[in-house]
């Protein structure tokens, strides 16, 4: 098993119990599986991805490979996990190949941070799988969103982690790239990823998306989430129904699919 989560509260008062965006959820995930995370708009998507990622404090219990994320620092959890959000941000001017860089500091041993040629190779795998190596010297603040995405992707990948989490990892990309991206993950998620201490571990996706396509193209399972609480979890086949959606979003999601469809026949 890669993730336990055990009766687990968090949200954004004073205490995770005080008045919290996710309420008492429990559910668990094998390794290489992948978990698209499901709901409307203010349902704890988020909020719970960030509890899992170890963001924010929380009541109750998050396993991942063994350990609890709440007695972890920041550099063994990034050993574990990297996490794509809808458009991180950066304070400082750097380049394209100088962001990415920042995915292989946790692994540097050096005097400030020097970087070994195996990181630099690794760096340089990220930038080509993403298409950033030819422009690799341009400041990010010449890049347009979606070019920012790409970086922040490749960044993402140079730290190596078994698990990949998602947060609206389509956003500003557009039709070509979603897609580009989304077989990059597929693809990804076959593979393993060996540890420091020689562990190897199954790549794991666990992702929140808004766009219902999109997750199904990549979830071997749906967590659907209501008022911050586990409406269903299981397969997709088993989940994926009309009266779950119907629950989840408030409306019917099958007919709105369909009514969209009409529009390439």
């Amino acid at each position: 098993m890669l993730l336990e989560v055990k009766n687990l509260s968090c949200g954004y008062g004073k205490t995770p119990l005080d008045n919290p965006v996710v309420k008492n959820i429990s559910f668990t995930l094998d390794e290489g599986k992948s978990l698209a995370i499901l709901g409307a708009n203010g349902s704890g998507k988020t909020t719970l991805l960030r509890a899992i990622g170890g963001v924010i404090e929380y009541d109750g219990s998050i396993s991942m490979l063994g350990r609890e994320i709440g007695s972890l620092k920041r550099k063994e959890i990034a050993a574990m996990q990297a996490t794509f959000s809808q458009l991180s941000t950066l304070y400082f001017s750097y380049t394209i190949e100088e962001t990415v860089m920042l995915g292989r500091y946790l692994y540097s041993t050096r005097f400030m941070g020097i970087l070994s040629e195996k990181d630099k190779e690794i760096v340089d795998k990220c930038l080509k799988q993403n298409g950033l190596y030819q422009i690799k010297d341009k400041q990010i603040g010449e890049l347009s969103g979606g070019q920012l995405q790409r970086v922040f992707l490749a960044r993402t990948l140079a730290q190596e982690t078994p698990v990949l989490m998602l947060d609206e990892p389509t956003n500003h990309l557009d039709l070509k790239y979603q897609d580009e991206l989304m077989s990059f993950l597929n693809e990804w998620k076959t593979q393993s990823t060996t540890l420091s201490d020689g562990t190897v571990v199954k790549n794991t996706l666990i992702g929140v998306f808004h766009d219902i396509n999109l997750a199904l193209g990549i979830a071997d399972e749906v967590l659907f989430v209501r008022e911050g609480e586990i409406l269903a979890k299981g397969s997709v086949e088993e989940v994926l129904t009309d009266e779950n959606l119907k629950l989840a979003y408030d409306m019917d999601v099958s007919s709105y699919m369909k009514k969209q469809l009409n529009y390439w026949k």
